[in-house]
């Protein structure tokens, strides 16, 4: 008979795999490297390592999370007067606006305290050139550039952040949201970890200029970019525990019933 206590400590050794991934000592050297050649190119070169994840929607969740009718989150449009405090440049702003991202804000009694943006069907990357194109088979989004603003990091801004709009997108159906974030930031990942991120793929990314070099860890594995506009296209897969999807799915549809 197998042992209970074992199960659980293989579940809990694996459940953390990328943060494990993110000490390795592989990293360390990749960011080692990127620093020489930064510094060696005086910023024109560079090396970015990514770990793209998927995070299940689950308003289960944040179910604990008590309401706080002070803070509150919104839909951001363009020529909203809360833009004026992002800390982008307007015309990034405008350009996402334009290539049909959205923006969720929360006020913390009406003092802009933070934002989130999502992406739907595709991605353009910006800090490297890659394109990122969500699954069709399973309703999914991207989110990008989450913003807290340093005097309410220490509270739960972003989680009453997280709460609204997963809440928004279950009620459109929404499976996952996915992200990358860099293997050079342990700390996000391993946050990213706790709340159900699964990994989906990894990807280098090494610039010379307007030479790029692409090596993902799933199709198109290799690209060679030698201009502004070339760039590798990434079909997001859907992670391979999608049981987590579904028992989130479950568990929210239970508790709404429940509440009736």
């Amino acid at each position: 008979m197998s042992n209970p206590a074992t199960k659980t400590n293989k579940r809990n050794n694996t459940s953390m795999v990328m943060a494990a991934r993110a000490r390795g000592r592989w990293v360390w050297f990749l960011y080692a490297l990127h620093r020489a050649m930064f510094i060696l190119s005086r910023g024109r070169a560079g090396l970015h390592a990514y770990q793209i994840c998927a995070q299940p929607i689950d308003p289960v969740r944040y179910a604990t999370l008590r309401d706080d009718p002070s803070a509150v989150v919104q839909t951001v449009a363009p020529g909203n007067p809360v833009l004026a405090h992002f800390p982008r440049p307007s015309e990034v702003l405008a350009r996402r606006f334009a290539e049909g991202a959205s923006c969720h804000t929360i006020l913390v009694k009406d003092e802009f305290a933070g934002y989130l943006w999502l992406s739907r069907n595709a991605h353009d990357e910006d800090e490297v050139r890659c394109r990122y194109l969500l699954p069709m088979t399973e309703p999914s989004v991207w989110d990008f550039d989450v913003f807290i603003a340093p005097r309410f990091r220490a509270g739960r801004g972003l989680a009453r952040l997280w709460k609204a709009v997963s809440a928004e997108l279950f009620a459109q159906g929404v499976l996952w949201s996915y992200s990358r974030i860099s293997l050079f930031n342990q700390a996000s990942i391993q946050a990213h970890e706790r709340l159900g991120a699964l990994p989906v793929a990894i990807g280098l990314f090494v610039h010379l200029g307007p030479l790029q070099l692409s090596i993902i860890s799933k199709a198109p594995y290799l690209h060679v970019g030698i201009r502004h506009n070339h760039r590798p296209v990434l079909k997001l897969p859907i992670p391979v525990d999608t049981s987590i999807a579904n028992k989130c799915a479950s568990g929210a549809t239970r508790t709404t019933n429940s509440a009736l």
